[in-house]
């Protein structure tokens, strides 16, 4: 199919605001691409382009006929008078529901948390509402799979089976994601949206901040040069240039050119250094709590004492308890036993997954303001603009309404607020939801700085990994499992608890359960295991191919390692021109890939040749 979608010297304006300026953009058939850049640059709005969805001002966008495009929203909109069943059956279908896709819609429903699919949307929470189009995409034929924060509201156990299919996916993605561990491991091209223009890189999204780094510093310098003539040219100006010969006019012409530039700067450090205030002998004490709602216990028997440095991540399923647990450890509802207890010099933050109404017609700077004229920090008094500032909130942002706030703006302005409440105690439910990457990175510079406790429910594993030291993850029987640690080692912890169990579970006696015949199996396994690795040293030489191999490897080594020193060599003499470095970059990458995967060879032929050599 070749090119599939074609965005060309595209632009778009929304009132004076340029929301996109020239952008040039192609996907292939199976090209996965990452978007992203910081809120109300737009992101979603690109994706509507390339669904159609919305028309360029200038330029144009093409889509390869025939071809087959599923959409998933960031607001969806779903047919109040049918269930959620038939909205999605008849998405999936392309017109009225049909009990042949109503029995496979019905089941991923349910594996995406929707036990009821009889209910009509508005029974629905905005969360239960983005995970049945979710699974209306997924499920829907095609060729272009377009999601907008996909993640949001999916537990880990939707996350790992989202991100499964979407590797496997045979088709092209466009995806906006803040999920940096979901874009590395789904992506391979990230398309960052900045100030109107597009840059792709030809990377996940570790690779991305590498090659972000060496555009801009490339940037940078081009603008000092261009800064340094301007500055001869101004001079030449003001001895009194006049126009009166071609290259006069030329000169003249490039000034103008010069002055007149979009000009380069250096993004301003936007962290925030808070100050440490007294936290008394008594934090947050939990005993034998438990607690749920309407009947239903979630959880029970939490017993622990936050310390004043604690810095807790919890997890679970969707709709286990996890911000029953927060609220109840804040006093926002009582426990159905045990008891919660809350030091006098505890001054709570809290970041809940619904923003607080927000006034619509308030500016930006008097709702801050409001909270506090100044916050103490590290630095000394810092005024509530220079907080905004800081916060990614520029001068000229400051002075507009919040209604005209794109979502994850307001969601940004909103945790601004609460942060400058000046709390000891910071509880977070799911802060990465709607939030870009930019302001997750300010978000966990300030955390790295923050003098009190964080108490936080995510299912964002990078952030977990980034913030916590601690896990309590729910387990089925409504008890917490602690685990030292972030995201990551809570996943080993898991894995060796249940290599634990399941060694017991094959050690046990065999009975009619089939678990002797799985023993049997296994040590049948280990004997044809054993078998293949003694059979070169029964043969007492290598194959004939092994033996070939082992001879020619080292040179091919020894090749690879010169072709990426000259590649080397070549990108320093290339630092200037980005879409060369890019290039050169890559091939070097895959050269050193090579020679990593040759050197693992190599290793495993001479472990063979000294095995035959006794």
């Amino acid at each position: 199919m070749g090119n599939i979608l074609i965005f060309d010297n595209v632009s778009l304006n929304f009132g004076i605001k340029p929301v996109l300026h020239g952008v040039s953009f192609g996907m292939d058939e199976h090209d996965k691409v990452g978007v992203i850049g910081i809120n109300g640059t737009g992101k979603s709005t690109f994706l509507k382009l390339a669904a159609g969805e919305l028309e360029p001002d200038a330029g144009r966008i093409v889509l390869s006929n025939g071809l087959k495009v599923s959409c998933l929203p960031q607001n969806p909109v779903f047919d109040d008078d049918l269930t959620i069943l038939e909205n999605v059956a008849a998405r999936v279908s392309g017109k009225e529901s049909h009990w042949d896709t109503e029995g496979e819609v019905r089941a991923m429903l349910q594996r995406f948390g929707i036990a009821d699919p009889s209910l009509h949307p508005a029974q629905l929470s905005g969360g239960q509402k983005k995970r049945a189009a979710l699974v209306a995409a997924v499920l829907t034929p095609s060729d272009l799979l377009i999601l907008d924060e996909p993640t949001n509201h999916l537990d880990e156990d939707m996350i790992l089976w989202l991100q499964d299919f979407l590797q496997n996916y045979r088709g092209a993605l466009l995806m906006v994601t803040h999920d940096r561990y979901f874009l590395d491991e789904v992506t391979g091209e990230i398309l960052e949206i900045d100030k109107g223009s597009a840059y792709r890189y030809d990377a996940g999204y570790s690779g991305y901040l590498e090659l972000r780094q060496q555009r801009f510093d490339y940037a940078l310098a081009a603008e000092r040069k261009m800064a340094a003539l301007y500055k001869k040219d101004l001079a030449w100006m003001q001895r009194g240039a006049r126009a009166r010969s071609t290259k006069q006019k030329a000169h003249i012409q490039r000034f103008e050119a010069l002055r007149d530039r979009d000009k380069i700067v250096q993004d301003r450090q936007a962290t925030i250094n808070s100050l440490p205030s007294r936290i008394g002998g008594k934090t947050i004490e939990a005993h034998a709590v438990s607690g749920g709602y309407d009947g239903r216990i979630l959880f029970h028997d939490f017993t622990y004492m936050f310390t004043k440095t604690d810095r807790v991540g919890i997890i679970g399923p969707n709709g286990c308890g996890k911000t029953t647990l927060l609220k109840t450890l804040l006093g926002i509802i009582p426990p159905t036993s045990g008891s919660v207890e809350i030091g006098q010099t505890i001054r709570i933050g809290y970041f809940s997954q619904e923003n607080e109404a927000l006034d619509e017609d308030k500016r930006v700077i008097d709702y801050i303001r409001d909270t506090a004229e100044y916050i103490r920090t590290a630095d000394g008094l810092v005024s509530a603009s220079a907080m905004c500032e800081r916060f990614l909130f520029p001068p000229e942002m400051q002075y507009a309404r919040i209604s005209k706030l794109s979502g994850g703006e307001k969601r940004r302005l909103y945790l601004l607020h609460v942060l400058m409440e000046a709390p000891n105690v910071l509880v977070l439910d799911e802060p990465t939801n709607d939030l870009d990457i930019t302001t997750l990175q300010v978000l966990e510079d300030y955390l790295d700085r923050f003098a009190g406790i964080i108490i936080t429910v995510s299912h964002d594993r990078y952030f977990l990994d980034r913030v916590v030291t601690r896990i309590f993850a729910f387990e089925k029987d409504g008890t917490l499992f602690k685990s030292e640690g972030g995201y990551s080692e809570y996943r080993e912890h898991r894995e060796a608890l249940r290599g634990r169990e399941d060694s017991l579970r094959s050690s046990a006696p065999s009975g009619a359960s089939g678990k002797g015949s799985s023993r049997a199996d296994a040590q049948g396994r280990g004997n044809a295991q054993a078998d293949a690795g003694n059979a070169p040293a029964r043969r007492g030489k290598l194959s004939y191919k092994d033996q070939r191999e082992y001879d020619t490897i080292e040179e091919e080594i020894d090749r690879l390692q010169a072709q990426s020193d000259d590649l080397a060599a070549k990108i320093q003499e290339n630092v200037t021109d980005f879409e060369k470095l890019t290039e050169l970059s890559a091939k070097k990458d895959e050269t050193d890939a090579e020679i990593d995967r040759k050197m693992e060879r190599y290793l495993e032929l001479q472990d063979m040749v000294d095995a035959l050599r006794g």
